[in-house]
C-alpha cells in the first residue's frame, strides 16, 4: 500500500451492513469446511461416522455445498461490489436499499439454515428434483436470490450520476467487471427462479404430486454453470484491478480485460446442456452447441492468462529481474504487506490446472468417463477451492479491516495461508480425479465396502486415492485454522485507523484503454449478443423438455427406496 492514498468514506448504515456481509459468511464456512474435511475422512475409513453432532452423510454433504458454493460467494459477490461501486464512482449507497438487500440474504440464509440442520433439506448445493426439502429451504434461497437482486438494482442509479458527470470516460475497469458479473448472475437467476417458485414449492408444499425433472434439471444448469462465473469474475476483477499494481508493475492491457469481461457476459450462460450430456430427450445437436459454446468460454480464461503473465513479468522487470524467467522469483510472493498478491498467485496456480480439466467436462466423449465420478469434484475444487475461494478469504480479511479500521494481524501466518491451502488442493483434487478416472464415484453415502478387504467390493487403487485426498483435505483444513485464527486475531486488535475508509490499489494499463466510442466500453450489443445466444440454444431443449413425460415423486439419499416401488 502507498503512504498517499485516496480513499472513500462509507457512510455509518453501510459500513455495518458490509461488516456484517464478510463477517456472517465467514462464520457459516467454517461449518462448511469442517463438513468438508469430515468427509475426505469418512471416504477414506479414518473415521466411522460421516458427519457431527448427530448430523448424516448427506446433511453434511449439503451443508459443506451450500454455505461454501452459495451462501459464501453470494455474500462476497454483494459485499465486493458495494465496496467497489462506493470507492470508483464516488457515491454512496442508498441505505434503505442496502438495508433491505443485507436484511433479505440475512433472513433468508437463516431461513434456508433451519431445515438443513433438522435433516429436512439432504439435497445437496444442486437441489435439483428428484431429491425434495422442505419448503423454508426453497423459500430462504429464493430471499438470498433476490437479495442480492436488491443490491444490483442499488447500483444503478449511482452508475446514472456518474456517466452523466463523466460522458467522456469509459466505466472503471472494476466497476465494468462487476457490472458484467451481476448482469450474468441476473440474467442466470430467471430460470432458477421460475424453477423453485412454479415448480419446487408447488411440490415441495404437497401441491403438486410429481414434477418434471427433466424440465426441473435444466431450468437448473441454466443457472448453474453460469453460477460458476458469478463465483469468478470478482476474482478476476481483482487480478486486473489490484495484483498488477500490488506486484509492482501496471496492467498489461485494460482493452483486454475490458474484452475478456464481455466474452463471458456472451459464453457464460449457453453452456448449461452439458451437465445433461448422459440425460435422454435431448436432441445431440443441442448438447453439441451447448459443447461448443462451452469451449468459447475457455477464451477469456486464455485472454486472462496472457495479460496477467505479461503484467506480472513487468512488474518482476521492474523490480530488477534478468533474464527469461528472473521475474517470477521476484514478484512479492510473501509480502505480509500485500498479502491479495499471495491468495492471487496462488490462485493462479491452482486454476491453471482447474481450467485445463474444465475442458474434459465439456467434451461429449471424454465427460462419458468422468460423468458422477471423482474426477468431477477433484476438478470443482480446483476452481472454486482455488481463485474463488482464496479471493473470498483474502478480500474478505481486507475488507473487514478497512471496514473497522482493524490492521490484519499475523501478516506472515496470513500469506502463508494461500500456499498451505495450494498444497492441500495439489493433493486432493488430483487424488479425487484419478479416482474418478478409476472410477470412484462421488456424493454417495455407499458404506464404504470397497475399504474391506473381505468385501467382493475391495479395491485397492480406490483406498490409495481416498487416503491421499485424506491427506489433502488435512492440510486444507490446516490452513483454513490459520486463516480463522488470523481473522480472530484481526477482531481483537485495537482500531489504528479511520474505521469505513475504503481503498483499493489501482493499476495503470501499459497500453491505451478504451474510449467511450469502442466496442469493448458499450455493454448494450454485447447484452444483446448474449440474449440472443440464450434464446438460440435453449428454445429448443426447453420444448423438449417440457414435451418429455418424466414426472417422478420425492426421492430421499437417505432412505433410497426404489421409484418404482414408491409409484406403487
Amino acid at each position: 500500500m502507498t503512504s498517499t492514498r485516496e480513499t472513500f468514506q462509507v457512510a455509518p448504515l453501510s459500513r455495518t451492513l458490509m461488516i456484517i456481509e464478510v463477517t456472517l459468511p465467514i462464520i457459516l464456512v467454517v461449518l462448511g469446511i469442517y463438513h468438508g474435511f469430515m468427509q475426505t475422512l469418512y471416504r477414506a475409513g479414518v473415521i466411522q461416522s460421516s458427519s457431527f453432532a448427530g448430523l448424516n452423510y448427506y446433511q453434511g454433504l449439503t451443508l459443506h455445498g451450500v454455505i461454501n458454493a452459495v451462501v459464501l460467494t453470494t455474500f462476497f459477490g454483494v459485499a465486493f461490489g458495494n465496496a467497489v461501486m462506493q470507492f470508483y464512482l464516488r457515491r454512496p449507497l442508498i441505505g434503505w436499499v442496502h438495508a433491505t438487500s443485507t436484511g433479505m440474504m440475512v433472513v433468508g440464509t437463516l431461513i434456508a439454515a433451519v431445515p438443513m440442520l433438522l435433516g429436512l433439506a439432504d439435497v445437496l448445493y444442486t437441489f435439483y428434483p428428484p431429491l425434495k426439502a422442505h419448503p423454508a429451504f426453497y423459500i430462504g434461497a429464493t430471499l438470498l436470490v433476490v437479495g442480492s437482486w436488491v443490491a444490483f438494482a442499488g447500483w444503478i442509479p449511482l452508475l446514472r450520476s456518474w456517466m452523466q458527470e463523466n460522458p467522456g470516460r469509459p466505466l472503471p475497469l472494476a466497476v465494468m467487471g462487476m457490472l458484467v458479473t451481476f448482469i450474468i448472475w441476473f440474467l442466470c437467476t430467471i430460470p432458477l427462479a421460475i424453477e423453485v417458485l412454479f415448480m419446487l414449492i408447488p411440490w415441495s408444499l404437497g401441491w403438486v404430486d410429481s414434477i418434471n425433472i427433466p424440465m426441473a434439471r435444466t431450468l437448473f444448469w441454466f443457472f448453474g454453470h453460469p453460477l460458476v462465473y458469478f463465483w469468478l469474475l470478482p476474482a478476476y476483477v481483482i487480478y486486473y484491478t489490484i495484483l498488477p499494481k500490488e506486484a509492482g508493475g501496471k496492467l498489461y492491457s485494460a482493452y483486454a480485460a475490458r474484452l475478456a469481461f464481455l466474452l463471458f457476459l456472451i459464453f457464460s450462460i449457453p453452456v448449461g446442456l452439458h451437465h445433461q450430456y448422459t440425460e435422454p430427450g435431448f436432441d445431440r445437436f443441442w448438447k453439441g452447441v451447448h459443447a461448443l459454446l462451452t469451449f468459447g468460454v475457455a477464451i477469456p480464461s486464455f485472454m486472462t492468462a496472457f495479460t496477467l503473465a505479461a503484467s506480472l513479468e513487468y512488474a518482476g522487470v521492474r523490480r530488477g529481474a534478468k533474464g527469461l524467467f528472473g521475474w517470477i522469483g521476484r514478484l512479492p510472493w510473501f509480502d505480509g504487506e500485500r498479502p491479495l498478491v499471495a491468495y492471487s498467485l496462488a490462485g493462479l496456480l491452482i486454476f491453471i490446472m482447474g481450467g485445463l480439466t474444465g475442458l474434459v467436462n465439456a467434451s461429449y466423449n471424454l465427460n462419458q468417463t468422468i460423468h458422477n465420478t471423482g474426477f468431477i469434484s477433484g476438478h470443482f475444487h480446483m476452481t472454486v477451492g482455488g481463485p474463488v475461494f482464496l479471493i473470498i478469504l483474502g478480500m474478505s480479511l481486507e475488507l473487514f479491516s478497512q471496514l473497522t479500521g482493524k490492521p490484519i494481524r499475523g501478516r506472515g501466518w496470513n500469506v502463508a495461508v494461500p500456499y498451505l491451502w495450494m498444497m492441500g488442493i495439489y493433493l486432493f483434487s488430483p487424488a479425487m480425479m484419478v479416482g474418478g478416472l478409476l472410477g470412484q464415484p462421488r456424493r454417495t453415502n455407499m458404506g464404504l465396502s470397497y475399504l474391506d478387504p473381505s468385501s467382493p467390493h475391495f479395491r485397492l487403487d480406490w483406498v490409495v486415492t481416498s487416503y491421499l485426498a485424506a491427506i489433502g483435505g488435512a492440510v486444507m483444513f490446516l490452513a483454513f485454522l490459520i486463516y480463522i485464527g488470523v481473522w480472530i486475531a484481526t477482531i481483537a486488535a485495537p482500531a489504528q485507523q479511520s474505521a469505513g475508509e475504503l481503498y483499493f490499489s489501482t493499476a495503470e494499463s501499459l497500453h491505451p484503454d478504451a474510449t467511450t466510442t469502442s466496442i469493448v466500453a458499450r455493454l448494450r450489443p454485447w447484452l444483446a449478443i448474449a440474449i440472443i445466444l440464450i434464446l438460440v440454444s435453449y428454445w429448443m431443449p426447453l420444448q423438449q423438455a417440457l414435451r418429455t413425460p418424466e414426472n417422478a415423486p420425492p426421492y430421499s439419499p437417505d432412505n433410497p427406496t426404489p421409484l418404482v416401488q414408491v409409484r406403487k
